[in-house]
Order: C-alpha cells, then sequence, then structure tokens
C-alpha cells in the first residue's frame, strides 16, 4: 500500500505536467512557435531575466535567514542560505515540494537542530508569499478589471474560478469539517499518536509564529518586496525579448499585463507538476491571450522563459550539491 502511495506521488505530477503540455501542443501550431525561437527573440533580455531569477533566490535565503536566527538558530553564511534556495528549486523540477523537504532537511542537519522548528520557519517563509499573492490579486483585479473580467466570461476555467468563490455550500463545508477535527482533536487528546502531533504542530507554530515577533521585521518586509520585485521583473523584463509582447509596451500597456501574466502564473503554481511545467505554461499564454496575443506566440514566450529559468534552476542545483560535497569534506577535516 505504501509503495502504490509512493508510486502515486510520482505519476500524478508527472502526469498532471503531460497531460496540459500535450494538450498546450495540441491547441498551438508548433510550426509558429519555432519560428519565434529561431528568429523572433532577442535573448539579451532572456539572460538578464536569468540574473534576475538568481538575485531572487539570493534575497529569499537571506530572508529566511531572518526567520531561522528569530527562532533560535545560530547565524548561517549567505552562500549557504542562497544554497538552501537554490536546491529547493532544483529539486521542485523533480517533484512537486519536494525542494522544501529537502531544505529544511538540510538547515536542520547542518545545525543540529529540531526538523520541525525549521519547517516552522518554512511555513512561515510561504504564508508571506501567500500573502504576497492575495495583496497583488487584488492590485491586478483593481487596475486590470477588464482584463480580469475578460477571463471569468471566457474561458471555462474563468467560470470555474467564479463558481467556487461564489458557492456557500463550499465555505460553509470547510468551516464544518474544521470544526469537527478540532472536536476530534480535544477528544483524542491524550492518545499517544495524537499528543505527538500535536506536539509537532506547537514546535511548527513556534518557527512561525516568529514572524511576529522576531528582530528585523522592517528588513523582512523590505527583502519580501524585494522578492516579489524580482518575480515580477522576470515577467516584464522579457515582454523587450518578444516582437508581439514588445507591441504591448509601446501600446502603454506593458506594466498592466506584466501584472496580469505574473499574477496568473504565480496561482498556476499551486497545481501539482514539475517546476510548474503545464499549468505555468498555460496560465501564461491565457492571460497574454488576454491582451489579443495568440495562443502560439503566448505558447512560445512561455515555452521560452520557463525552459531558461529551469536551466538556471538546474545550474544553480548542480552549484548547490558540489558546495555541500565540499563542505562536509572541510567539515570532516
Amino acid at each position: 500500500m505504501r509503495d502504490a502511495a509512493k508510486v502515486l506521488k510520482v505519476l500524478i505530477p508527472v502526469g498532471v505536467s503531460a497531460a496540459l503540455v500535450l494538450w498546450l501542443f495540441h491547441k498551438v501550431d508548433f510550426a509558429e512557435i519555432r519560428t519565434v525561437v529561431r528568429q523572433g527573440v532577442d535573448y539579451r533580455y532572456i539572460f538578464l531575466m536569468m540574473a534576475i531569477t538568481v538575485l531572487s533566490h539570493v534575497i529569499r535565503g537571506i530572508r529566511w535567514g531572518i526567520q531561522l536566527r528569530a527562532a533560535g538558530i545560530p547565524r548561517i553564511p549567505v552562500i549557504a542560505e542562497s544554497v538552501s534556495i537554490w536546491g529547493a528549486y532544483a529539486l521542485n523540477l523533480l517533484f512537486p515540494f519536494l525542494g522544501e523537504a529537502w531544505r529544511c532537511v538540510y538547515i536542520s542537519r547542518r545545525e543540529s537542530c529540531k526538523l520541525s522548528t525549521v519547517v516552522g520557519t518554512d511555513i512561515g517563509d510561504r504564508a508571506s508569499d501567500g500573502l504576497m499573492i492575495g495583496l497583488l490579486i487584488l492590485l491586478m483585479v483593481a487596475v486590470a478589471r477588464p482584463e480580469f473580467d475578460s477571463f471569468l466570461d471566457r474561458y471555462p476555467v474563468g467560470e470555474a474560478v467564479d463558481r467556487l468563490i461564489s458557492n456557500g455550500d463550499l465555505w460553509l463545508g470547510l468551516f464544518l469539517f474544521t470544526i469537527l477535527l478540532i472536536g476530534l482533536d480535544r477528544i483524542f487528546r491524550k492518545k499517544p499518536l495524537v499528543h505527538s502531533f500535536n506536539a509537532s504542530v506547537r514546535r511548527i507554530w513556534s518557527g512561525f509564529s516568529v514572524l511576529f515577533h522576531m528582530k528585523g521585521t522592517g528588513l523582512y518586509i523590505l527583502l519580501t518586496l524585494g522578492i516579489w520585485t524580482c518575480y515580477y521583473l522576470e515577467t516584464y523584463v522579457c515582454f523587450f525579448a518578444f516582437p508581439f509582447t514588445r507591441t504591448l509596451l509601446e501600446n502603454d500597456m506593458g506594466l498592466v499585463a506584466g501584472l496580469v501574466v505574473f499574477v496568473f502564473g504565480s496561482c498556476s503554481m499551486i497545481v501539482p507538476s514539475n517546476g510548474g511545467l503545464g499549468p505555468w505554461n498555460i496560465a501564461v499564454m491565457f492571460a497574454l491571450g488576454l491582451f489579443g496575443i495568440s495562443q502560439s506566440d503566448g505558447a512560445a514566450y512561455s515555452l521560452v522563459c520557463w525552459s531558461f529559468q529551469a536551466v538556471v534552476l538546474i545550474a544553480s542545483g548542480v552549484f548547490s550539491a558540489f558546495y555541500i560535497m565540499f563542505s562536509r569534506r572541510r567539515h570532516k577535516r
């Protein structure tokens, strides 16, 4: 049974990625995509995007270091903080969320500290990201309301999102299910398994709650803004690389279009897939379609951007592996 569950954990994300990529190729003219890739890309801006990607990971590592120190974990070098992020993102290409587990284990073993405490800081790290995505969605709806309404009316997935948001029975069911779980926890809290689970939850909460009382909150917020500014620039800079997106810049729609494409791509990452392959490409293609970009051009944009970002992740992951290997050798000596 356990072996079957492990196999499913691997097959489901791979299947999702493969199915969505096949659907993507079915919907677009691959000959047009090849023409765009060979003749219509200014790779100077693609390389600039790759540099911004590396910078965003360094900033994320430094930000996580603030949380780790607030949770009682000693200061670690900036390079080690960056390696924890580079290795995590590289592993996420193999399997969704594998990188998150790995970076927690890496820090826990490196600093000989409780894994659950590190997990708590990781949850806090991702909670900050969730808050930023929520704020960006609100900003997108405010500045690009016509395009957002067009998405809800034009695409089946938009209609599904609209129905989900307005489904009162769903939200009531989630509320009642939460109450049930709390009640069961109260009833069986003295059982060894439940007691152990609650102790782990408390340690996780301890790592998460440092967000509310740690030193360096101002720097943490500044770094958070820096991370998400870099993420936005990765999308916006690539607009300069393609002739069909440069028209958006000429029509003064670049900033708004960049925001819409960026938010759509960010929201797609909740779908389990290998590094966003499939869901991210389709979300970006849909978002560009709201601004009159054809499906083939949108697919070319998403495939080129994703591919070169994947190159960055793989290269930084290889660097992380060598760094960890040589660091262990130095420690043994």
